[in-house]
C-alpha cells in the first residue's frame, strides 16, 4: 500500500438540543499527526472559552487539562475520540477519526497532472459603459 498517509480527519458540529437548529458541519481539517489533531481543538477551545458560559467554559477547561492527554493517548492508538461542549442551547462537537489518506496530486509538486492542461478558461469579457 504505497502512497497512503496515516493521518487524521477532524470536524466541528453543532446541534440545537432544542430541535431549531439541525447538525450543522461548522469546519473540518486533515491533520497529519495526532499532537496536530489534538492541537486544533485546543487552539479552538482556548479561543473560544471566553465567550462561553461558565458550565462550558469549565467543560472546556477540563478537556485542555485532563481530556486532551487521554484523546492523544487514544490517536496513538488509532482510536477516534469526541469532545463535547454544551453552550447555552448549542452542543459543539469535535472529532477525530484516525484515517488513511490517498493522495490524489501531490499538493507541492512542480509538476501539474496532464489532465490539468485541458482545462480551458473562459474568455472574460469587458462591459463599457
Amino acid at each position: 500500500m504505497t502512497g497512503l498517509v496515516r493521518s487524521y480527519w477532524c470536524e466541528c458540529w453543532t446541534e440545537g438540543l432544542s430541535g431549531d437548529q439541525p447538525p450543522a458541519l461548522r469546519a473540518s481539517f486533515d491533520a497529519y499527526s495526532a499532537p496536530q489533531a489534538d492541537r486544533w481543538i485546543a487552539v479552538t477551545l482556548r479561543t473560544i472559552s471566553p465567550a462561553l458560559d461558565s458550565d462550558a467554559s469549565e467543560q472546556a477547561w477540563d478537556w485542555l487539562y485532563e481530556g486532551r492527554i487521554a484523546t492523544r493517548r487514544a490517536l496513538l492508538r488509532s482510536e477516534p475520540r469526541t469532545v463535547t461542549v454544551t453552550q447555552a442551547s448549542t452542543r459543539i462537537t469535535w472529532t477525530i477519526r484516525p484515517v488513511l489518506f490517498l493522495p490524489l496530486a501531490h499538493r507541492k509538486g512542480s509538476e501539474l497532472p496532464a489532465c490539468a492542461y485541458d482545462f480551458m478558461p473562459h474568455e472574460t469579457v469587458s462591459v463599457s459603459d
